[in-house]
């Protein structure tokens, strides 16, 4: 068995080619002397920082601890600046490190204002733009910071156990609201129990659970806790607890103009944990008193009040059990009558409400692969003001972005097929403020990202797709082709930047990815084409219609395709090689093997069972295994890896492990590669998404046909 390893010469390797990008400014024997401090043992290479190399033109494993992104902007209430969080990579940690840094919207300044080897983020201004509240690590456990601007000193407004979220001022400026996790003590039963006599050593004590939802991945099994919300003064003291019972109270929380009242959404039904999709909104006083003020069936959450208090916007999802529905805006009065959906008109999910004055919304929605950025009145008129927003996640190249708004000023984290997200900003026209990844990719020839839109050959649905050529394409040559599908399914990639699949290109792989039905972006309807059909021939019929019409283009060599993905694109992935030997190698990430046995020991099934499938498992069968890709391993000949975490509570680990002894049973060529500690993100870790993109690239080079000229 496998397991990823970061090894020391990867480290090495990094921190040499930096002393080449600064070699510039100093003797060829100063960089020399400065690989061997850092630990190079070898001349040669030593040489080849010194000289250059066709390949260090190229993106390789090591760059990925280079780079940075732009995860949170905030603009200031008067406007002239952008508070935001800067993450970046830390080869010695192999962790991300999260710093705010602030840059004017004239594009003038750009300076830091929280930097260190902690870290700083969820930066909020104060009503008055006097104050940052911050969340950091800096003594240990997060807690809640607030920094004075024109001093720069700071002050600890808490101290607690448990981490906190949703950070939110009053308007008065006076107090600041978050949610925590609070324990509470839950036994289902009293069990007398000898004494233990004083210095004995007894196994642990027994762990009992009750609840229906008892784990979540990343977190193992979970503890009897809630969250609740609470409120601290601005200038310290002891927070207060607002809200009670055994519910969770989660989401953003929006103060009413008056300070004195603060709307959060939640399920407060003894139910609770069987309706996923439930929630209402209620308000809370500062005595604790809580009221309702919508009862509908289905998701009612996101609560933003109006500046002048008298309306309240909200996201809205209806209860239909069915895998996905769109989630509308919504605006009601304060008191919780009148609703009027104001996003009726647009076929796709809408988030991120923010008020302009108390006449028109801003919100984010994802369209075609890019997420953008649109305003809309009472009335319901739309505008789009910002598009092509993303580049906030490193990996792979999924439509994540976000926006901060303060009357005409938009920042937004916007980044190219070439880049990761920086900050922008909106006003008449677009300016980018930060360039922070120049340093580390300007350097780089990246793979082109072109577009590619087809035909399903089971239905003729139109399919939207892209592929990235090899930084050194000679369009007289047809390359080998990755397929690599998202997950979700309800998810979307799009044509922003993407560490793992560029460092494939860059190993002479055309990378093909698709939007396939089920994805997010393009509609309510095609969203639900995968309705009791994850995974089918209808999504892999989706797949390899887009290979062979690059396959058509000239592009790519028939004979030399290989099919990669994770999560639900693991599924895909499994699914395929069931039903085609067309690939000559498969890397299947993280997956759903068997239905059966995933929707029982998961964390998702409670969502799952009700709103993706028919019936309960074991009420139809059939059906459930009629969607496993297990029931198609006797037709796989196609030789697979499996990468699964050892603690994945989303894709047990023990999905792979099926898959795993039913191919060595077939006698198909098989390994498994566990990622030691890991829960379901086993590209979290820096040094991890190098392991699982270099065990992918290593699994295919065992197949391809170069290797074999080698041999």
């Amino acid at each position: 068995m496998l397991s990823i390893q970061v090894f020391s010469t990867q480290i090495v390797n990094c921190q040499c080619r930096q002393a080449r990008r600064n070699s510039r400014f100093m003797p060829r024997m100063t960089v020399f002397i400065l690989c061997i401090f850092t630990g190079l043992s070898s001349f040669s290479y030593a040489e080849n920082v010194i000289e250059g190399t066709d390949n260090d033109m190229f993106f390789q494993s090591e760059d990925i601890f280079n780079l940075e992104y732009v995860s949170d902007v905030r603009v200031s209430p008067d406007g002239e600046q952008v508070a935001y969080v800067r993450r970046s990579n830390d080869i010695m940690t192999d962790s991300t490190r999260s710093n705010i840094w602030l840059a004017s919207v004239d594009g003038k300044s750009h300076r830091p204002l929280l930097s260190s080897k902690k870290s700083y983020y969820s930066p909020r201004w104060s009503p008055d733009g006097k104050r940052l509240a911050y969340l950091s690590n800096e003594e240990g456990k997060p807690q809640l910071y607030v920094r004075w601007m024109d001093t720069g000193q700071t002050a600890l407004l808490t101290n607690v156990t448990s981490s906190l979220g949703n950070i939110t001022w009053s308007p008065n400026g006076k107090d600041i609201a978050f949610t925590m996790s609070v324990d509470v003590e839950e036994k289902p039963f009293k069990v007398n129990l000898p004494k233990k006599p004083k210095g004995a050593k007894w196994a642990p004590k027994f762990e009992y659970i009750t609840k229906a939802r008892y784990q979540a991945d990343g977190k193992g099994i979970l503890d009897p806790a809630y969250t609740h919300i609470f409120v601290v003064s601005s200038d310290g003291g002891t927070a207060r607890q607002l809200t009670s019972g055994n519910y969770h109270h989660r989401g953003g929380l929006s103060f009413s103009p008056d300070s004195q009242k603060i709307y959060f959404s939640a399920n407060r039904s003894d139910n609770w944990e069987y309706e996923p999709v439930e929630s209402d909104i209620f308000t809370v006083n500062m005595q604790g008193v809580i009221e309702q003020l919508t009862d509908f069936k289905g998701t009612e959450s996101s609560p933003v009040v109006s500046p002048n208090g008298k309306y309240v916007a909200y996201s809205r999802r209806s209860d239909e059990k069915v895998m996905y529905k769109n989630r509308y805006l919504y605006i009601m009065n304060a008191d919780g009558t009148d609703h009027k959906n104001l996003t009726a008109d647009i076929d796709n999910s809408v988030s991120n409400f923010q008020w302009k004055g108390n006449k028109s919304i801003y919100f984010q929605q994802s369209v075609r692969g890019l997420a953008e950025v649109d305003i809309v009145t009472l009335s319901g008129k739309v505008k789009s003001l910002a598009k092509g927003l993303g580049g906030t996640t490193l990996g792979r190249p999924y439509v994540f972005g976000m926006y901060h708004a303060t009357d005409n000023v938009v920042a937004y984290t916007k980044g190219r097929a070439d880049r990761p997200a920086d900050v922008f900003v909106t006003t008449r026209s677009e300016q980018q403020l930060t360039f922070l990844n120049e340093d580390a990719l300007g350097h780089k020839q990246l793979g082109e990202v072109k577009e590619v839109v087809y035909r399903s050959s089971i239905d003729d649905e139109e399919i939207q797709g892209w592929y990235i050529l090899p930084p050194n394409y000679d369009e007289t040559k047809k390359y080998p082709l990755i397929l690599e599908i998202h997950g979700g399914p309800n998810l979307a990639y799009g044509p922003v930047f993407t560490a793992e699949l560029q460092r494939m290109a860059a190993q002479g792989y055309i990378v093909f990815y698709d939007n396939h039905r089920g994805s997010t972006g393009y509609g309510e309807r095609f969203a639900l084409l995968l309705q009791g059909k994850y995974s089918s021939k209808y999504d892999f019929a989706d797949h390899i219609s887009g290979v062979d019409a690059l396959i058509d283009k000239g592009l790519v060599d028939p004979e030399q395709l290989f099919i990669t993905g994770g999560s639900a694109g693991g599924i895909a992935s499994a699914y395929a090689i069931g039903l085609t030997n067309r690939f000559k190698a498969a890397v299947v990430a993280k997956p759903v093997i068997n239905w059966l046995s995933k929707v029982l020991t998961a964390d998702s099934g409670l969502y799952q069972i009700p709103f993706q499938f028919p019936a309960k498992p074991w009420e139809n069968i059939a059906h459930y295994w009629e969607r496993s890709p297990l029931s198609l391993v006797g037709n796989v000949t196609t030789p697979t890896m499996l990468i699964t975490g050892t603690e994945d509570k989303r894709t047990p680990s023990s999905e792979a492990e099926q898959f795993y002894q039913a191919l060595k049973l077939q006698k198909v060529d098989t390994v498994l590669v566990k990622v030691p500690g890991s829960p379901h993100g086993i590209a979290a870790k820096p040094s991890r998404m190098i392991g699982k993109v270099e065990n992918i690239l290593a699994w295919f080079k065992k197949y391809s046909a170069e290797q074999k000229d080698d041999q």
